[in-house]
């Protein structure tokens, strides 16, 4: 018996996992398949007549009218990304192909929910800049900041301090409550250090306990020293009830100043690390017993 294909294809539209779209030249949808209400949470009969711009990603717009001029002048397109907006609020990414048909006056395209895709993509380009601990800059993209920064500063005359902290007994945190406190305290810090700087700043974690912040376009040697005084006083308020009887532990900075301490990226984090260290010796010696 012969297969009547004519009547077979409208049945295999509608059992696509992606959704079928035809659009017509006033950009109001003539046709969606039942996939539709997975992609976006509407029924099709909810979207027919409704122009499709409606449900696209306002931030998205100007790039889809890009993309819809092109497909009608023509250039049919199999990887076109956007993001609509799903009935519920959602935000879905899709992936398209669509090609302008003459035959019927419409444009027609198949979209595919490519959100976990996308996400992924977006962690792994966060990661690939951040510390996935403390969500800070790393230490790949801080030098990279740095050098940027010192290009700047030297073109324009300015200055500007690299501060480099470490966190002081941070190992006897670890050893006595365990590595998952040790992480929560890491967070904490990067978080009040955070508040310290402006937007313009930079806070990185370069590994372990030892964090930078880079401060730009500063006036005096007077401004960083009340900065430092801010971060010491922000990092010695006290830990939520929740950690019990710990203490925020407190930490060494070092400051090192371009241009009078160093005019490139090596030399003023070799001496902000010096300076730090003097400041941990310090330390132990002034906490050091009378007589031993």
């Amino acid at each position: 018996m012969a297969v009547d294909l004519q009547a077979l294809y409208p049945k295999l539209i509608h059992l696509m996992l992606d959704t079928v779209f035809v659009v017509d030249r006033n950009d109001h949808i003539v046709f969606v398949s039942d996939a539709c209400e997975a992609l976006l949470g509407y029924r099709s009969d909810e979207l027919n007549g409704t122009p499709i711009s409606r449900y696209m990603h306002p931030e998205d717009l100007t790039a889809t009218r890009a993309s819809i001029t092109r497909v009608m002048n023509g250039q049919s397109h199999f990887d076109f990304r956007n993001r609509y907006i799903r009935k519920d609020g959602g935000v879905v990414y899709i992936l398209w192909a669509a090609f302008w048909s003459e035959e019927v006056g419409a444009r027609i395209g198949v979209a595919r929910n490519v959100t976990a895709l996308a996400k992924a993509e977006e962690e792994l380009r966060f990661l690939a800049h951040h510390d996935p601990l403390t969500k800070l800059t790393n230490r790949s993209i801080f030098s990279d900041r740095l050098k940027s920064a010192l290009h700047v500063a030297h073109r324009h005359n300015s200055q500007l301090a690299l501060l480099f902290l470490d966190i002081n007994d941070f190992k006897s945190i670890n050893d006595v409550h365990g590595h998952a406190v040790g992480d929560r305290i890491l967070c904490m810090i990067a978080r009040r250090l955070e508040n310290c700087t402006r937007a313009t700043d930079t806070v990185a974690r370069m590994g372990g306990d030892e964090f930078t912040v880079l401060l730009t376009d500063i006036h005096s040697r007077d401004a960083i020293t009340k900065k430092l005084e801010q971060i010491h006083t922000v990092m010695a308020a006290p830990l939520p009830p929740e950690f019990g009887t710990l203490k925020m532990p407190s930490c060494s900075i070092g400051a090192a100043y371009y241009p009078e301490d160093g005019k490139d990226a090596d030399t003023l984090l070799t001496y902000s690390d010096n300076e730090m260290y003097q400041m941990k010796r310090q330390r132990f010696l002034d906490n050091k017993a009378p007589g031993t």
